[in-house]
């Protein structure tokens, strides 16, 4: 396993029921002793708040500004000079792997903790990983992965020994082994590095109404708003990480800013099953079918989020039951597919906090309880119907 491969292992530990989304907006307050770090760094003593003017930026954008802690950017720009290395791609994985040490994961920040895969510390190194490339940065004694300073230097120097600067997409792979992963952390780095950047082209496009929608910048953080570009359905953001239903329709989610660009995605793709009828027509291309029934609904959601390619969905053709063992054990951060073989194959998702399902008799108090076909379910707690295998896309 390479160094951000243990991203996927990480978030398969959230103690998540698929029905709540843990925000991670629960922010671990990392104290930091400065004035020996930057006379390692080779600047001089600052706080917190403060960058030296030879780290000064002009290629940060209001984003960045507002959302990375004053530390973690320094020390972006910081690792990022000294390796030659784009600031921007070091903050994106940065923001992927542990929300720039504010996830609530003990692995990012707790010292000595670390996932199911083994990885620790803000940039989620594997120990043989770090014992390769972990970097003393702020002279504070033998190089330390829960560190922000050692563990940012420490992936500034992964990313130069694997292909860095020449190849970003190259040496961001060789960090995780997916391509979702190099999408996301670009994507990021995109938002971070563009001055003129606010993931939104105005704070019209992000504004909504209804309970818990954002307003204005605050929804529009994180927005991917290429989705719209991409699909015939009504495409309006949200802030945080849990989608909710147009109160005025309820087949269309919002989409929460606050996830993933690949998770966006997937909300967008289950809008588009909206007014789809159930049945089979939807094997083995989901894509242009007239009905889907439930495992074709998944198949085409997580295609349509580039999780599975089209080819292997058309190879394997998945049914329910294939979805038991499918993907990484247990629930995801942001997604969960429940998948059974008896007592009748069946198999649902549930992307940030909300269900798609075609099943719909007793199990559905929302708005589509009525009605047949993919939709987006409301019920406060998981059909008890089956025995259900709980996976999840591996890193989600």
């Amino acid at each position: 396993m390479t160094a951000g491969s243990a991203a996927a292992g990480r978030r398969g530990q959230r103690a998540n029921t698929g029905l709540v989304v843990a925000g991670a907006s629960g922010l671990l307050v990392i104290a930091f002793v400065l004035v020996a770090a930057m006379t390692a760094l080779g600047g001089a003593s600052l706080s917190a708040g403060e960058r030296s003017p030879e780290t000064q930026s002009d290629g940060v954008s209001a984003l960045a500004e507002r959302e990375i802690p004053p530390l973690y950017l320094r020390l972006y720009e910081q690792a990022a000079q000294r390796y030659g290395l784009d600031w921007a791609i070091l903050a994106g994985i940065g923001k992927v792997e542990c929300d720039h040490g504010r996830d609530p994961d003990p692995s990012c920040a707790q010292e000595g903790a670390v996932n199911s895969a083994g990885a620790g510390g803000p940039m989620q190194f594997l120990a043989s990983t770090w014992a390769e490339y972990g970097v003393d940065a702020d002279g504070a004694g033998p190089p330390n992965r829960w560190d922000p300073a050692d563990a940012i230097y420490g992936a500034a120097n992964y990313l130069r020994a694997s292909g860095a600067p020449s190849d970003y997409q190259q040496a961001i792979f060789a960090y995780n082994h997916a391509n979702w992963y190099v999408e996301e952390v670009e994507s990021w780095a995109a938002r971070y590095g563009d001055p003129a950047s606010t993931s939104a082209s105005s704070p019209e496009q992000a504004s909504l109404t209804g309970d818990g929608a954002g307003q204005g910048a605050e929804a529009s953080a994180g927005a991917d708003l290429r989705l719209q570009e991409q699909s015939p359905t009504p495409v309006r953001f949200m802030a945080g990480e849990r989608a909710e239903l147009d109160p005025q329709d309820g087949h269309l989610a919002f989409v929460p800013a606050g996830v993933p660009a690949v998770v966006q995605a997937m909300v967008v793709a289950g809008n588009e099953l909206q007014q789809l009828p159930y049945g089979p027509g939807g094997h083995p291309d989901p894509l242009g079918a007239r009905e889907e029934d439930c495992s074709s609904t998944v198949n085409y959601v997580l295609y349509r989020a580039g999780v599975r390619p089209l080819a292997e969905i058309l190879k394997d053709n998945p049914l329910a039951q294939d979805y038991v063992d499918w993907g990484a054990p247990g629930p995801g951060r942001w997604v969960t597919i429940y998948a059974s073989a008896s007592p009748t194959p069946h198999v649902f998702i549930v992307v940030a906090g909300l269900r798609l399902d075609t099943s719909h008799n007793g199990t559905d108090v929302g708005p589509n309880r009525f009605e047949d076909g993919p939709r987006w379910r409301i019920l406060d707690h998981i059909p008890t119907w089956a025995d259900w295998s709980v996976r999840h896309p591996p890193g989600l």
